[in-house]
């Protein structure tokens, strides 16, 4: 029997990543260093639930900023679509892009029907994570008091 890799969790370093996101820019979790960083896996673009999440983070980025957290949202779809749905929806974080799932499965939140689970993951300014929610159905998203709670912890 092959063992399966124990998932990352509170008190593991990070796994570092590089993605291309909007703004026709790559992004490495390693260039935020210093700073804590919100990591936000959702299952697609311009879909209710990730809408209504992804808006709600972006409407309160003040209070992220607040607390020197920078947003980063992860899903498989391509470039054109993050592109298209970040205009559409005004948002002011990167959008990345992991169409072949790596990252999501560095997370474990790869979901039964391959896309990634709603999942939101707090890491602090040394890399580690202090916080770590993966949904179960993806329904509800976490709230932004819930996750600025996490950072000032962090």
């Amino acid at each position: 029997m092959v063992a399966t890799p124990k998932p990352v969790d509170i008190g593991d370093l990070a796994p570092d990543f590089t993605l291309p996101g909007t703004s026709d820019k790559n992004y490495s979790l390693s260039q935020f260093r210093g700073q804590t960083v919100v990591l936000v896996f959702y299952p697609g673009d311009d879909t209710l639930v990730c809408t209504k999440q992804l808006c709600a983070y972006n409407n309160e980025l003040s209070q992220f900023a607040s607390v020197n957290a920078q947003i980063l949202a992860i899903s498989a779809q391509d470039i054109a679509s993050h592109e298209a749905f970040s205009a559409k929806q005004g948002y002011k974080f990167p959008l990345l892009s992991d169409t072949d799932k790596t990252v999501a499965s560095l997370y474990s939140v790869v979901g039964l029907l391959g896309l990634p689970k709603r999942s939101v993951f707090v890491i602090d300014a040394n890399g580690v994570i202090k916080y770590a929610h993966r949904s179960v159905l993806g329904v509800k998203f976490r709230p932004v008091s819930e996750l600025i709670e996490a950072v000032a912890k962090a």
